[in-house]
């Protein structure tokens, strides 16, 4: 096992000790990462791109913090929809964060 300063375990297996051993909250961790990437790299402003950027921060702070809460990422997952859904350039990524917050449980019953 490695560790350098200000970092966590390197075991080699892959895991993320933040997600306590949880692939889901690895892979929203993932998803959220790329579309904050894909979105930072967007050339082209648009009136909600701060709202977008303040909500995938949110998401990324909640995957960072163990098993984030399903009412809590539904609602991120809105918000964000809502600010990037025309941009089609984002559509996949935004799509990755979808079937992510999807892995936590399906959508509620009315």
């Amino acid at each position: 096992m490695l560790r350098s300063v200000g970092q966590g375990s390197v075991t080699g297996s892959g895991e993320d000790p933040r997600d306590g051993g949880d692939p889901r909250v690895a892979e929203l961790r993932a998803a959220v990462s790329r579309l904050r990437r894909e979105l930072a790299a967007h050339p082209v402003e648009f009136p909600d791109r701060a709202i977008a950027e303040d909500e995938l921060a949110a998401l990324a702070a909640m995957a960072t913090h163990g098993t984030p809460e399903i009412p809590r990422l539904r609602n991120s997952l809105l918000v964000v929809a809502a600010a990037i859904g025309s941009v089609s350039a984002l559509s996949r990524g935004l799509s990755e964060v979808r079937a992510a917050v999807e892995l936590f449980g399906g959508p509620p019953r009315g």
